[in-house]
């Protein structure tokens, strides 16, 4: 558990080192790095192009990162009306407040919803569906801290002020609301942590070899049933011989 929140804790003063560097640094990185990523990771991304005019989670990222630069000098009115612009061209709603690292890319994208006090790490990956949110009317940080190279599939809510460290991955449709530590697998409602430590890295876009928590049950309890079985029958047919 101590170390669980020693990472934790380093996962956060990395997040805090992460978005310090990107104040300082220069505007157009955090983009370069938003659109070098879409070819890494998007097998049909085949030109410049397409990315450019055809990929609403990049459009997104554009239009959130000039209303977060608006949104720390100060600015009224002006980053919130970006940030409804880019929800009314793309169906992604991210607030001018929250913080989000380089070469991060939203995949399709529609429904994606990132609350204002949310901070997105280093080339995290993340689908359709998916809500950093907060759970109640609290002021303050009230949204979740994912950390780098996380993998948050289809659907999934990640809610309060929780952290999601480094490497984590959450499965489609899942529902968090504690901290995860590093090199996880979360699945589930709530989510629950499934796998710590992968035995070999796994491409972010293998959402197909998550492990099924259900299927695995049902195969212990019909193999427990079997042996069951398989002892009732054997003290039967001994009954039986006895009986004779």
């Amino acid at each position: 558990m101590q170390q669980s929140l020693d990472s934790i804790s380093k996962t956060q003063t990395a997040n805090t080192d992460l978005m310090k560097n990107q104040r300082s640094g220069s505007f157009l990185e955090p983009l370069m790095s938003d659109f070098r990523i879409i070819f890494e990771r998007d097998p049909a991304a085949r030109n410049w192009l397409e990315v450019i005019f055809c990929y609403p989670g990049f459009h997104a990222l554009c239009l959130h990162r000039l209303a977060h630069w608006l949104h720390r000098n100060k600015v009224g009115f002006i980053p919130r009306l970006i940030s409804h612009l880019g929800r009314f061209l793309t169906g992604i709603e991210i607030h001018p407040g929250a913080e989000i690292g380089k070469g991060v890319f939203i995949d399709h994208g529609m429904g994606v919803v990132i609350g204002e006090t949310a901070i997105v790490g280093d080339y995290t990956l993340i689908y359709q569906g998916v809500t950093l949110g907060g759970t109640g009317k609290e002021s303050g940080k009230r949204h979740p801290t994912v950390g780098n190279n996380v993998v948050v599939g289809a659907g999934a809510k990640v809610l309060g002020n929780i952290q999601i460290s480094d490497r984590v991955r959450i499965g489609a449709g899942s529902i968090v609301l504690r901290d995860v530590p590093p090199d996880s697998t979360v699945v589930g409602i709530p989510g629950r942590i499934i796998s710590h430590k992968q035995s070999k890295r796994l491409s972010p876009l293998e959402h197909g070899k998550l492990p099924d928590v259900e299927a695995g049950i049902i195969r212990s309890l019909l193999s427990r049933i079997e042996k069951l079985e398989q002892q009732l029958q054997t003290l039967t047919n001994h009954q039986q011989d006895e009986d004779s």
